[in-house]
């Protein structure tokens, strides 16, 4: 290909802006808009058999505005449609049924707002553990009498397992000894699958003996601190047995005919099922041993439901009674814990039993001071202080039962049976754990007097205030009090000596403290906390207390220049030694600070301590520091830096920053911020300035141009620091700093032959050639408006920048470096009309310095020969067959700039196009809807009245026909 000279087309850029517009149309009043509602024709046909011989359309039209969501309000969904094609009788029946099902339901389940036993599961697992050695007594039944029991009789299989329990009973004793916890949890857990394992194999048998086995273990006390989780490893398989019943009796009562529903009445249950049931109960009945056998009925309490509809009422005071009989405290408590919460599962709505239980447990609960108890703790080396915190997850589930959805006046005489029997520790610390706060809070008062009159004995007051000041966290007592209730709680908190014991206090209270009171209280009440936790550094072991308190005061001091006033809030900061926790709560701080700081700050207070916060927060940074964490803590410090203003003081403004930097320089997202954060500056001072361009404005501009400048090349992202010096560049432009904005340019042109082949994408390896010509076209957007230096020649960037590129090693099958070449075209030709396109305010660029010099012109015109000829000789390497549809799709790409910006009145340019035109469809590889609507806008063109060439253009682009 012959090299073609370039000859740009003159632009009028106003009366092309002028013709892309859309044209305006007057609407009188009553025509169409598109809020206007829709007028909708709906067609209707009636046919009057399926043959259709005759049918009849009828058409009406309507005015109103159909919604597509309408329809599911006026009933016409289609479910609404299928319902209404139902029965009406039968859809009022469902409907009563329904109604009363949800009435039902409502006595008999209880809410979300009721807190499962599995959620206090885990914390009593974790809480209540050994380094004892544990045992396990099993009694192993002997094998006798199982051979050829599958052709017994009914009767006779009856009576053989009935035997077997006995057998069971009088077994060999098979002794696990000196397990560890772990050991013993596993072997549990073993159990609980050899349950399950039974009861697939049909061994029925089998499985209520490993139930009674591991009921027995519950009356086992002889380590006594394990008793609770002990309690809660085989209660669960006690719920997996008593699962399997019922739902064994349950597939019983479902046959072909009909499916038992959810909530069913005893007369469902077909006989089968209830015979099945019975002789559960009658094997049951049969245990020898009281503790077994109550748990054990207990599991199964509600297949009592398919007996008689007051099953359940009438085992639940029986089994309550049978608990009478187990003399151990201990034991009973969880006894009665267990049948509470079946009770709940089964039948909530009978209260009564579960406040019997509740009383009978006050009534022997003076048996913890008796001697039996005492003589056993005195043999398994237990304090009274160790012992008595093993009651609460059984009392504290029990009140939970009980106080659920009851009248504020249970809680009153619970208040009064405390006071009789000596507003007991122990007691008083469920009651207040299990009622609503609500009520609590409004007897604070009441509360606190009871507590100074209790007996604490193995159960010190600060707990007892520690639970109250959770129920005050959650409700407010009457506002008369509340001065009075902190005073008194804090008289006997600070008096504590273990700081453990203070911590885990004075937590709770801070919270009441920052609630109702001013900084004065809360700055007191950390000043207390700082006496109590630095002696011997113990603030080392309550870290986790000591974040929850920062937590809590920010949570209420919203406003920033209050919380940095309170006296001691920085020193109790410095608490934080470990520098995990520190940076943890420095991010907490930043976290409330973002959150709730509705307006730029420039209080002095405020931005010293939230620079130490900050400072915090990136010193931690170091080699080994995950990049989300990194993200992280450069948002926090975005955040900061974002709400800093000093107003018109630009000169204050720009010192921050300059600390900011110094302070935050291995953060590179911050140092992004900061220099978006000056440039943004800069242009502030322009607008205010109101182009008053004066010496001291020009120097502080050139002030925050070279905070840029200094700052870029300490930055890693090499996309970063391009695009950086490219809007660096033209914030300096719009100032009028000229030599500045060259240099920014020349920075980012030298950094080019830099960029790596591939770069890392959210943690990926992509070809970076895509980005790059990205970057480059907004360059070329800003080259156009930047003028000439008078010592550096014509058109000196954009040479420069040509040599880069020319000396750039692009991938082998990459057309990126053409495309790059196609966008210099364009803005050489963008460059060589007489007034440009757009301009920065008070900088003259080219179009005004050269007024469309002839030397200027040919200079321009050169490049572009040049370029055109880089283009053509690529084209040219890609006469290949794997490469065909590349150089369709670029000739046709080139064939439009020349197009677009081509003079084609020119003979030589004017080939090129016809030449560039056939080379997109010489091997059939052309887009030929493109090239067809490229051919229909060249022939509307070709109407203007400066564009007639074109018509003759047009009759000489042929488009390819494929048969």
């Amino acid at each position: 290909m012959a090299v073609f000279p370039w000859h740009s087309r003159n632009r009028n850029y106003k009366a092309e802006f002028a013709s892309c517009r859309l044209e305006a149309v007057p609407l009188e009043f009553g025509d169409y808009h598109p809020l206007k509602p829709i007028t909708v024709t709906e067609s209707k046909t009636k046919k009057v058999n399926r043959k259709g011989s005759t049918s009849s359309t009828s058409s009406s039209s309507s005015s109103s505005m159909v919604d597509p969501l309408s329809s599911v309000l006026d009933g016409t969904d289609p479910l609404s449609m299928f319902a209404a094609t139902a029965d009406p009788v039968a859809l009022a029946a469902a409907t009563d049924s329904s109604r009363r099902k949800r009435d039902r339901d409502d006595n008999s389940v209880v809410g979300s707002d009721f807190e499962p036993w599995a959620n206090k599961r885990g914390e009593i697992l974790a809480r209540y553990t050994t380094t004892e050695k544990l045992s396990i007594n099993l009694f192993m039944g002997s094998e006798k009498g199982k051979a050829g029991t599958a052709t017994l009789a009914m009767s006779e299989k009856v009576r053989t397992r009935l035997e077997e329990l006995d057998d069971f009973e009088e077994g060999s004793q098979k002794e696990l000894l000196n397990l560890t916890q772990q050991d013993y949890v596993n072997r549990i857990e073993e159990l609980n699958q050899s349950l399950k394992d039974a009861w697939a194999s049909d061994q029925k048998v089998k499985a209520l003996k490993i139930v009674i086995q591991c009921s027995k273990l519950l009356s086992d006390t002889s380590v006594i601190q394990f008793y609770p989780s002990k309690f809660v490893l085989i209660t669960d398989i006690l719920d997996t047995f008593g699962k399997l019943v019922y739902e064994r009796i349950f597939s019983m009562c479902v046959d072909n005919r009909s499916v038992l529903p959810d909530h069913f009445s005893p007369e469902n249950a077909n006989d089968t099922a209830k015979e099945t049931c019975l002789n559960w109960f009658f094997k049951i009945a049969s245990i020898r041993e009281l503790i077994p056998r109550f748990y054990v009925e207990a599991s199964i309490l509600k297949c009592n439901k398919f007996l008689s509809k007051t099953g359940i009422s009438e085992c639940l005071p029986r089994l309550t009674c049978m608990i009478r009989g187990i003399g151990d405290p201990l034991v009973s408590v969880y006894a009665r814990a267990y049948l509470c919460r079946v009770g709940m599962e089964v039948a909530p709505h009978l209260k009564e039993t579960l406040n019997k239980n509740f009383f009978d447990f006050l009534l022997t609960f003076k048996q913890i001071h008796g001697d039996t108890v005492q003589n056993q703790l005195v043999v398994q080396g237990v304090e009274l202080p160790s012992y008595l915190p093993l009651y609460p997850p059984a009392m504290d589930w029990i009140f939970q039962c009980i106080s659920y959805h009851a009248p504020e006046a249970l809680l009153t005489e619970m208040m009064e049976r405390c006071k009789k029997l000596g507003n007991n520790a122990l007691l008083l610390n469920s009651v207040m754990s299990a009622f609503r706060a609500e009520f609590i809070a409004t007897r604070s008062m009441d509360f606190i007097g009871m507590i100074k009159e209790c007996d604490e004995s193995g159960f010190p007051k600060h707990l007892l205030f520690r639970s109250l000041g959770l129920n005050l966290a959650l409700a407010d007592p009457p506002e008369s009090d509340r001065l009075q209730i902190l005073n008194e709680a804090w008289k006997v908190i600070t008096k504590l000596k273990n700081p453990q014991d203070y911590i885990n206090c004075a937590e709770v209270w801070v919270e009441y403290t920052c609630k109702h009171f001013t900084k004065r209280e809360v700055n007191t009440v950390l000043a207390d906390v700082i006496k109590h936790m630095t002696p011997d550094r113990a603030f080392e072991d309550s870290y986790p207390q000591l974040q929850l308190i920062i937590k809590k005061v920010i949570a209420h001091f919203h406003d920033f220049s209050v919380l940095f006033s309170v006296e001691k809030f920085l020193p109790f900061l410095d608490m934080f030694q470990k520098e995990s926790v520190r940076v943890e709560v420095c991010k907490c701080i930043m976290d409330a600070f973002i959150k709730h700081q509705q307006e730029p700050t420039k209080d002095p207070v405020i931005l010293n301590a939230l620079l130490h916060v900050c400072k915090t927060m990136h010193d931690s940074v170091n080699a080994l520091t995950l990049e989300d964490e990194k993200r992280m803590l450069s948002h926090l410090i975005n955040g900061f830096i974002k709400m800093v203003s000093f107003g018109r003081d630009f000169e204050q403004q720009l010192s921050f920053y300059v600390e900011s930097r110094s302070m935050f320089c291995n953060l590179e997202p911050v140092l992004v911020q900061l220099i978006h954060s000056v440039n943004r500056l800069a242009m502030e001072t322009r607008k205010l300035m109101k182009g008053n361009h004066s010496r001291k404005t020009a120097a502080f501009v050139r002030a925050c141009v070279a905070y840029c400048f200094i700052t870029i090349p300490s930055l890693a992202g090499i996309f970063t620091r391009l695009n950086l010096y490219l809007h660096s560049g033209q914030v300096a432009l719009a100032n009028q700093c000229l030599s500045q904005a060259d240099a920014f340019f020349k920075a980012a042109i030298s950094l080019i032959p830099e960029v790596p082949k591939m770069i890392n994408i959210d943690g990926k390896m992509r070809p970076s050639e895509s980005f790059l010509l990205e970057f480059l076209c907004n360059f070329f957007s800003t080259l156009l408006i930047v003028p000439d230096h008078p010592e550096h020649g014509v058109l000196f960037l954009v040479r420069e920048l040509l040599n880069v590129i020319q000396d750039y090693t692009w991938e082998d099958n990459s057309d990126e470096k053409i495309r790059i070449y196609t966008c210099v075209l364009h803005l050489l030709s963008a460059m060589s009309q007489e007034t440009y396109l757009y301009h920065i305010d008070k900088v003259d660029s080219n179009d005004s310095l050269y007024g469309g010099d002839s030397k200027f012109l040919a200079e321009n015109n050169k490049l572009c020969e040049t370029v055109m000829a880089q283009i053509l000789e690529h084209l040219k390497t890609l006469a290949k067959d794997e490469a065909l549809k590349r150089q369709s799709s670029l000739g046709l790409s080139f064939f439009n700039s020349i197009l677009a910006h081509g003079d084609l009145r020119n003979n030589k340019l004017n080939q090129l196009s016809v030449n560039l035109w056939h080379l997109a469809q010489r091997h059939g590889c052309a887009d030929t809807r493109t090239m067809v609507k490229t051919l229909e806008y060249i022939k509307k063109q070709s109407k203007q009245p400066d564009m007639t060439h074109l018509t003759e253009l047009a009759l000489r682009l042929p488009l390819q026909t494929r048969t």
